[in-house]
């Protein structure tokens, strides 16, 4: 009787997962989970290469401005609409300023992405925070000025950039450089073009 021998285990040839063609050693690039031969990963990367630039082309700068502005003013109306119904200046609620911004300018674009739309976002995010700020401040003024029983009262738009600097200044303290911070950040990272990573 033979004796009974394990069968001697066949080895697996790795094949390029875009053309099957089985891969030497010295042929084969590891992206993620998949192995390729080197001529289909060259020819892969330009097609990714090519995919990232068109997000980056023939954006539609009006449209993303519109979007930016449409966020913000939804933006400013959440922090000041919270401010007017609870009566507390709740300076975390102007964080969705640079999210609605971002998101706003990046939609109506068409789901662009680039630098030119991250300055975009930037500056309008900035500016709808400031007017939010004025907003808040008004409010309590105002409110300070009926408790006094004054008939004057801060008005908006404001009369003058003078007015709207000294309304603007009051209790703009540390925590809302650190909301407008938070704001321009939002407003810069959600309209970034993407990043290629190149596999080793």
């Amino acid at each position: 009787m033979a004796d009974a021998r394990p069968a001697a285990a066949t080895p697996t040839t790795t094949r390029c997962a875009r053309c099957q063609t089985a891969l030497s050693e010295g042929d084969r690039v590891t992206a993620q989970d998949r192995v390729f031969c080197r001529s289909c990963y060259e020819v892969l990367k330009r097609e990714v290469r090519r995919s990232v630039a068109s997000i980056s082309e023939d954006i539609n700068y009006p449209m993303a401005l519109l979007g930016a502005v449409l966020g913000g003013a939804l933006g400013v109306l959440a922090w000041w609409g919270f401010t007017v119904l609870t009566k507390i200046g709740f300076g975390l609620v102007a964080v969705a300023i640079g999210f609605l911004v971002g998101q706003g300018a990046a939609r109506f674009a068409g789901g662009k992405r680039s630098v030119g739309l991250q300055v975009l976002a930037v500056v309008v995010g900035a500016l709808s925070f400031l007017v939010a700020a004025y907003l808040v401040n008004m409010t309590f003024i105002n409110e300070v000025l009926a408790q006094k029983g004054q008939a004057w009262r801060v008005p908006f738009p404001p009369a003058s950039p003078g007015m709207f600097y000294q309304v603007l200044a009051v209790n703009f303290g540390v925590m809302k450089l650190v909301f407008l911070a938070i704001v321009v950040y939002e407003a810069w990272i959600i309209p970034r073009p993407p990043k290629l990573t190149t596999a080793a």
